[in-house]
């Protein structure tokens, strides 16, 4: 039987790769636009880093983790996010004594075990930027700005900013004692799931996806009612800001992430549907996420977004990205001295940095420029006895067929003059 790859991933081939490069490019260029660094973290971390830094009572933590021992009986987790290990690796390697704020961003895969679905996969794909060292609310404005100005400059339409604030260490417990107050006499009706989270963290069952609890929570007290001086200022904050460069949000008073690491801003982009959920992004301030790790006390902003989700947009929006793949020069050689001189031609125009393919089959010249047809050459370049013998090489248009002369001591410069 022919080993396939496992549930929930995908193989990226020759034609969806140069996309994502394309989009990666765009990520990349815009972190550089407005400072941030890239990171790279292990792909796994120790298990108790994501009970402390994502939460128990999250699905994460409780449904989705890919969670083994090694060999040395040490619990060991396949990152399911991308902030829990920016995190301590911000501790760890004392990026804490570099001047703040510190912005990092990242790009790479993730794990979880959930049903795969459309927009929805096993191994998938965040980039994502964190922001450390200020609790000033223009913080939050620019992480929000930098995800709203990506999406634009590929093109995406209709994107909707949900955003919300779910308060702090001092105004939570406020929120958490009304909450459980309106839920107490239907705590009965609700999923198990719901009903194990009511004592420890009751905010996470207006997120539940179980639509019999989502009616019974409608009219739950939310946390923007509940916040304290300071958060609510900051919430203001934060809209002014966005108002003052123009990006359009709704405040959504049941929005509170899958995550128990947020305090006071948090906040989902949302796209027509495109598959299992309409959020392509989402993110979010976590004031007290290191010192939880183990770290010092440090403020924290940032968020992550989905790059298939990207794709899936793309396609319902019928968005076409200008990535190809196309090959400057097909040498088309006939014979083995031919083919010995197009070797030397093609590794000529590659220090130059043109794309360039030749002949590996000893097929004949029809099958060749077929060959160059099917890469999208721009030239075809024609070597045989007789080219060699005359000291010069027929360089073919591919897409109009005129076709010339040109002297082998003059190819190399006139290919990369002419592409």
């Amino acid at each position: 039987m022919l080993i396939q790859r496992p549930k929930g991933t995908n193989d990226l081939l020759s034609g969806k790769v140069e996309i994502w490069q394309y989009v990666e490019n765009i990520l990349r260029q815009m972190c550089r636009e407005y400072g941030y660094e890239e990171i790279r973290t292990p792909v796994f971390e120790h298990t108790e880093l994501f009970l402390r830094g994502v939460g128990e009572t999250t699905d994460i933590v409780q449904k989705e983790m890919y969670t083994f021992q090694d060999k040395g009986d040490r619990s060991i987790t396949l990152r399911p996010e991308g902030t829990a290990g920016v995190c301590r690796a911000f501790a760890e390697n004392k990026l804490f004594a570099l001047p703040q704020p510190v912005k990092i961003y990242y790009i790479g895969p993730m794990f979880r075990y959930e049903k795969p679905q459309a927009g929805r996969f096993r191994q998938f794909h965040q980039f994502g930027v964190e922001v450390f060292g200020s609790t000033n609310p223009a913080v939050d404005a620019e992480v929000i700005t930098l995800a709203m100005d990506f999406y634009e400059r590929l093109g995406l339409k209709g994107l909707e900013v949900h955003l919300n604030s779910v308060g702090c260490h001092k105004c939570r417990p406020v929120h958490k004692e009304k909450l459980q107050e309106f839920l107490r006499p239907k705590l009965d009706q609700f999923c198990p799931t719901c009903q194990g989270r009511y004592e420890r963290n009751p905010l996470r069952m207006l997120d539940c996806k179980n639509k019999l609890c989502q009616e019974l929570s409608k009219g739950a007290p939310t946390t923007t009612v509940c916040l304290c001086e300071e958060c609510a200022e900051h919430f203001e904050q934060v809209k002014e800001y966005l108002d003052k460069v123009g990006v359009r949000y709704q405040v959504n008073p049941r929005l509170v992430r899958g995550l128990d690491y947020y305090t006071k801003t948090a906040f989902e982009i949302m796209v027509e549907e495109i598959g299992a959920q309409s959020a392509i992004c989402g993110g979010g301030r976590y004031d007290g996420l290191i010192e939880e790790i183990g770290g010092p006390a440090t403020p924290g902003m940032g968020f992550a977004l989905g790059m298939e989700r990207i794709f899936s947009a793309l396609a319902v929006q019928g968005v076409e990205l200008p990535a190809e793949n196309k090959v400057g020069v097909y040498l088309a050689a006939l014979g083995a001295t031919a083919s010995k001189e197009a070797f030397k031609l093609q590794a000529a125009l590659r220090k130059l940095h043109v794309k360039v393919e030749m002949d590996y089959l000893s097929r004949g010249l029809k099958a060749q420029l077929k060959a160059a047809d099917r890469l999208k050459a721009k030239y075809a370049v024609i070597l045989g006895d007789d080219e060699l013998a005359r000291g010069v090489a027929i360089v073919k248009e591919m897409a109009g067929g005129e076709q010339r002369e040109v002297k082998l001591i003059d190819l190399v410069d006139h290919l990369v003059v002419h592409l």
